[in-house]
């Protein structure tokens, strides 16, 4: 016999900064909430080593550590929190009902905030050495290459920001950037630029990711001449982009070409009762402090529909 399904006030997917400042709000609201979380709660953040830019914290605070202290003051305030998959959302009159590999769960008012995930380079190799020797989070994998060279491929600040933190283990970091210029914020380019371990690359894409049983070297075109080159290298993290999780919601909501949220200021979507924030929603800046303004947003407007 199928359970039935668990009624919420509000439900909330993803418990990254912004599903936990919403969780936040709607405990506090005395609204009765449930956030899903299909892994860690922390979401992106905790492959963070060290945020120097959230206010409150002059000498930083790592990810792990900040997603540990926004968990314990949403349970504080009666917040729960259960680990599932979403594997979709459906409409029921004016409930919302969120499926997932646990059972269905329903509710007046739903916030989605349940992220992005890296996007792949799509190149020969990539799959076959995912694991061995290819990474997407540096946090997660950099001490296995100790005294080892990588490459980092990417330009903008997540991909910076894991060159830098790449150092403390690499003998050499190598920055592949198809632009002849970072997108990185400033202060992190002045940090990449001036770490002697850090070379670049410049208007270059990989082609292939060599290797027998692990990788030892990358194929490279630069993209202006159409010259190919090889690196040898033993590990390469790919930092070029996010797609947002919205699989899921494929024909329940209007997304953008790139699969975000569409949403107003307010966090709303295109069907009442539905919110997004964080990195999920479109035009999101990708940052944990906007993260959590949309959360509280979201939450507001939420409280709001139910009262």
């Amino acid at each position: 016999m199928a359970k039935r399904p668990q009624h919420y006030e509000v439900i909330i997917i993803g418990g990254g900064p912004a599903g936990l400042s919403a969780g936040i709000y709607t405990a506090r609201a005395r609204l009765d909430s449930l956030l899903i979380e299909m892994g860690l709660v922390g979401g992106q953040i905790l492959n963070a080593e060290h945020l120097d830019n959230y206010p409150g914290f002059p000498e930083g605070i790592s990810g792990t550590k900040l997603a540990e202290l926004m968990h314990e003051q949403a349970t504080k305030y009666g917040l729960k929190t259960t680990v599932a998959e979403v594997t979709g959302v459906g409409l029921q009159d004016e409930l919302k009902v969120v499926e997932t590999g646990s059972g269905s769960f329903k509710a007046r008012a739903l916030i989605i905030a349940s992220g992005c995930h890296r996007q792949k380079l799509g190149v020969p190799g990539e799959e076959e050495f995912t694991g061995k020797g290819v990474s997407y989070c540096a946090t997660c994998d950099g001490a296995f290459f100790r005294e080892l060279p990588v490459a980092v491929v990417g330009g903008g600040n997540a991909a910076v920001t894991e060159a830098l933190h790449l150092t403390k283990f690499a003998t050499k970091v190598t920055v592949i950037h198809r632009r002849d210029q970072l997108r990185a914020t400033k202060i992190l380019q002045e940090k990449a630029f001036s770490e002697p371990k850090i070379d670049f690359r410049w208007d270059s894409v990989v082609e292939k990711i060599e290797g027998k049983d692990l990788v030892s070297g990358l194929r490279l075109r630069n993209v202006k001449t159409g010259k190919e080159s090889a690196l040898s290298v033993s590990g390469v993290f790919v930092s070029i982009g996010f797609i947002p999780n919205t699989e899921y919601l494929k024909g329940v909501l209007p997304l953008a070409e790139n699969g975000a949220i569409i949403t107003n200021g307010m966090m709303e979507t295109g069907v009442a009762g539905i919110y997004a924030a964080g990195d999920i929603r479109q035009g999101s800046p990708r940052q944990v402090t906007t993260a959590c303004g949309d959360g509280a947003t979201a939450a507001i407007q939420a409280t709001k529909f139910l009262t």
